[in-house]
């Protein structure tokens, strides 16, 4: 049975935070403001049909707007914080799967040191069985990055075979390889553990008692008609909307630990206050704090368990704290969360998408935009400190092809 709050979602009422002016959690509205200028820049320049912004401090959201549209055509729907789905891409590595096995370590259900083949004994060969569940999390497995799955099988039995069967590039623990056929791997652990597929266990036990009621992997008809289109020309011979634009996790059937997931980013904007509340969010409980601290604490590199950390200069801009973590998904996504600021940012985009040229846009655009709204976002904390003369949506460097 479906919470009261996410069945009451289901009958329209809307499943967004509170919303506060910026000015009572502590932010500065008027530098908040120039987030509008950053992301209009972008759909200006082309970078990308639309993208939605939320930021959240304390929880309540202080600043969430769309902008733009799902697509180039001058018809297409406005993008809304609240009713606009994109792809999420590689931001499924941690809404879905590791949240799956922070919620599976609470439980005692899972070890992190222990061997993947105690879960999964086809992944026992050679040195695959000294590769543990944190060497995964870590991307330190010595898994390669991913498989090209699409050009091998036209089967999902098939493709998680081959996926089981991956040959190992490097020995376990020796070096950092970012690898989405480690977390395939894992949401096979999820599943072996969970008895049930990833989607069905992630929505029953994380996205319904969260009220995410737009967050799902293959969205159905309803759901996929606010989808944010992701390709027209593929090469699966139709355009992608509402469909996983990853090749390897449309090879497994749309459910993959390192891709699959759709949401709106209100929905995430709820994610990310659990995960800032400690693990809580409308008194449910979906994850314990000292889990929460564990998995987003830095333990390799600038990884952390499932988690990316803020190195600097990247999506989540030049302040946020070394506490900080979130993810990126190559559609356009990212989340970030600092708990020493109680802040959490989100910018969804289809940058991917082709432009009305047939080009795509350059990367670029997005780069600057995510981290501009970032460093905006920070900023608008730390109002002891001076803003950039400008931002770097206002140098525009590398945007034109």
């Amino acid at each position: 049975m479906l919470p009261v709050l996410a069945l009451l979602c289901t009958l329209g009422v809307p499943c967004r935070l509170p919303a506060l002016p910026p000015d009572s959690v502590g932010m500065s509205a008027s530098r908040l403001d120039a987030v509008d200028r950053v992301v209009e820049r972008g759909v200006e320049a082309e970078g990308f049909p639309g993208a939605a912004v939320i930021i959240g401090r304390r929880d309540a959201t202080v600043f969430s707007r769309g902008y733009g549209t799902l697509d180039w055509a001058a018809a297409s729907a406005p993008v809304s914080p609240d009713r606009t789905l994109y792809d999420l891409a590689s931001l499924t590595k941690v809404v879905a799967t590791t949240s799956a096995v922070m919620v599976l370590y609470d439980e005692h259900r899972i070890s992190l040191d222990a061997p993947v083949s105690r879960y999964l004994p086809a992944f026992s060969r050679g040195a695959k069985a000294r590769v543990t569940i944190r060497q995964l999390l870590e991307h330190r497995s010595g898994l390669p990055a991913g498989r090209n799955l699409a050009g091998r099988t036209h089967s999902v039995a098939r493709a998680r075979e081959l996926v089981l069967a991956t040959t190992l590039e490097h020995e376990p623990g020796t070096s950092q390889l970012y690898s989405d056929v480690g977390m395939d791997v894992l949401g096979f652990v999820v599943e072996a553990i969970a008895h049930q597929p990833l989607d069905r266990f992630v929505r029953r036990r994380i996205f319904a008692p969260l009220a995410m009621t737009s967050t799902t992997y293959r969205p159905g008809a309803a759901l996929r008609a606010r989808t944010a289109p992701t390709e027209r020309h593929s090469s699966r011979g139709h355009p992608l909307q509402g469909e996983v634009h990853d090749g390897d996790a449309y090879a497994l059937g749309g459910v993959a630990g390192h891709a699959g997931l759709f949401s709106t980013a209100s929905d995430l904007a709820r994610f990310a206050q659990m995960l800032l509340n400690g693990g809580t969010l409308d008194g449910t409980r979906i994850i314990a704090d000292s889990t929460v601290a564990l998995f987003t604490h830095r333990s390799a590199g600038w990884r952390a368990l499932g988690w990316d950390t803020c190195a600097g200069g990247a999506s989540c801009g030049q302040h946020m704290s070394e506490r900080a973590y979130g993810h990126t998904g190559f559609t356009g996504t990212s989340l970030w969360i600092d708990p020493d600021r109680g802040l959490y940012v989100i910018v969804l985009a289809n940058w991917l998408h082709e432009r009305p040229d047939g080009l795509t846009p350059p990367v670029a655009i997005l780069a600057d935009v995510r981290a501009d709204v970032a460093d905006i976002a920070t900023l608008a904390v730390d109002s002891d400190r001076a803003e950039p003369l400008e931002w770097r949506a206002d140098r525009e460097i590398g945007w034109r092809p």
